[in-house]
């Protein structure tokens, strides 16, 4: 796997040796102090190799040549940026991710100079951002090299600003929010045979070293609390349940903490309730929104932000033994209220059942968000371009539709409504875990909503954006650690001091 890459930020100086990367608008202008380094004979050069291949300057197209004489530079990479009026709107962070592609070598010098142009602090940051998240790879687990050729070693980026000191903050945020966005990714990646609950545990307890208090609750405590919904769903497999309990202590001492809340079923076969071969290897991702949960509190941690946050993941396996859990079985939740399995494939929402009702109870958050890879339902509905969110609070649900927005990781949100709920009324018990076909995404979030208590609380459905998602300039993960960034973005809006 390539090493996460180092961004840093200078003056304007002259290349040396490797990439350099300068942006032109639609009229092929570069900014003067880009202009300066290039010199008067590469400027001719490039309006002539411009005209050659027919680039006008479009957003994202690239013009790469071999550096001119007299550039101390090996390549020369021109990435357009579109009419001059769109520039301040221009999406830096995808942006980011072209350039990134364009890239090779170990070196690489990018100019932030634009015609009547001071790129922001924000701009930036996404511009370092888009080039971290695509220069990601996972491939660990290849001993072949591709096309004879050694794995790239991670590259040097330097980006050049007037004032880099004033921007460096937003390189440090961009860092901290990358490699959280990184650590998700491996884990939604790696196989599970790797990565079982008790080793997906191990790794979240290495936020220790940021700060991050992190409590590991082994199956002798959970029986003891009373997580039987969840311990339900791991009972088929030898491997044993966890639940990982993060906290990030960054605002004041008795201020409430978020709480965010992530399904981590590290293997699901559906249990009794088996899912069809075909695809079932998928199943290794359906614990991406505790992947997420994760990879949010590492970036929060590595930021420094500035408020308490709490992150919780309940960790299973889902297997058909004989020990495992039949349809038809009856569980009583942490909560009290019990639960007649209809479906063993409808697991997931077993596990926020006991996390959701326990993070209330224990925390008395501000809000509680959820992430799962919960149904396929919410891809019949939305596809892969947005997340189903569903919530019992205005407010937090345009928070997170805002910060959808403003990241690119969109959410969409769904309706919840009592004539939904009735459809998971049992004869036997309090309620089923399964509504049937019609409605599932929908009827799933009823089922959760009976665990929140009053709190301020959203889910969203990722089973189509955390893994397999489409690919993108910043993505070309099967993985894609979707969460991180939508987030961090309603943290810092909203909940930070």
């Amino acid at each position: 796997m390539v090493e996460r890459i180092k961004v840093e930020f200078k003056p304007f100086s002259a290349p040396a040796g490797g990439d350099l990367v300068i942006f032109v608008n639609d009229a092929l202008e570069t900014g003067a102090r880009a202009a300066e380094i290039l010199g008067g004979t590469v400027l001719e050069t490039i309006a002539r190799a411009a005209g050659a291949e027919h680039f006008k300057g479009k957003a994202k197209k690239t013009l790469i040549l071999p550096a001119p004489q007299g550039l101390a530079a090996d390549r020369l990479i021109i990435v357009g940026t579109g009419p001059a009026a769109e520039i301040a709107s221009l999406d830096w962070l995808n942006l980011g991710g072209v350039v990134q592609g364009a890239l090779k070598g170990e070196r690489a010098t990018v100019a932030a100079d634009l015609p009547d142009h001071e790129f922001s602090a924000v701009q930036a940051g996404d511009l370092a951002l888009g080039m971290q998240l695509r220069a990601y790879r996972f491939d660990r687990y290849k001993t072949k090299k591709e096309n004879g050729e050694e794995p790239p070693k991670a590259p040097k980026i330097t980006i050049l600003a007037a004032d880099p000191a004033a921007i460096k903050r937003a390189g440090k945020t961009a860092e901290a929010l990358g490699a959280g966005i990184a650590v998700a990714r491996d884990l939604v990646n790696e196989p599970p045979n790797v990565l079982f609950p008790e080793e997906f545990a191990n790794r979240a307890q290495a936020l220790e070293k940021l700060g991050v208090t992190v409590e590991v609750l082994d199956e002798k405590d959970l029986k003891k609390l009373g997580f039987r919904a969840l311990l339900g769903v791991g009972q088929g497999s030898h491997r044993e349940s966890r639940v990982v309990v993060m906290r990030w202590n960054g605002g004041a001492d008795k201020e409430k903490p978020v709480a965010i809340i992530g399904k981590g079923v590290t293997f699901d076969t559906g249990g009794i309730s088996i899912k069809p071969a075909a695809g079932m290897e998928d199943m290794k991702g359906d614990m991406a929104g505790a992947a997420c949960v994760v990879g949010l509190m590492h970036a929060l941690a590595a930021r420094k932000a500035k408020v308490n946050a709490v992150g919780l993941i309940g960790l299973v396996e889902n297997m058909p033994d004989g020990r495992a859990q039949r349809p038809g079985d009856i569980v009583t939740s942490l909560s009290g209220q019990t639960i007649e399995l209809i479906n063993t494939d409808a697991e997931g929402r077993l596990v926020l059942a006991d996390m959701l009702w326990y993070a209330q109870d224990r925390f008395k958050p501000v809000f509680m968000v959820d992430l799962a890879t919960l149904t396929g339902a919410i891809m019949v509905a939305l596809g892969q371009e947005h997340a189903g969110l569903f919530s019992n609070d205005d407010t937090l649900a345009e928070r997170l539709a805002q910060a959808g927005t403003t990241t690119g990781e969109k959410v969409w949100r769904m309706p919840l409504a009592p004539a939904y709920d009735k459809l998971i009324d049992s004869k036997f018990a309090d309620m089923k875990n399964t509504g049937g076909r019609h409605g599932g995404s929908i009827t799933a979030a009823q089922f959760l909503q009976r665990f929140v208590n009053g709190t301020p609380w959203a889910h969203l459905d990722i089973a189509g954006t955390g893994m397999n998602a489409p690919q993108s300039d910043i993505n070309k993960s099967w993985g894609s650690g979707w969460g991180v960034r939508l987030l961090d973005r309603l943290v810092r809006d909203h909940y930070e001091a």
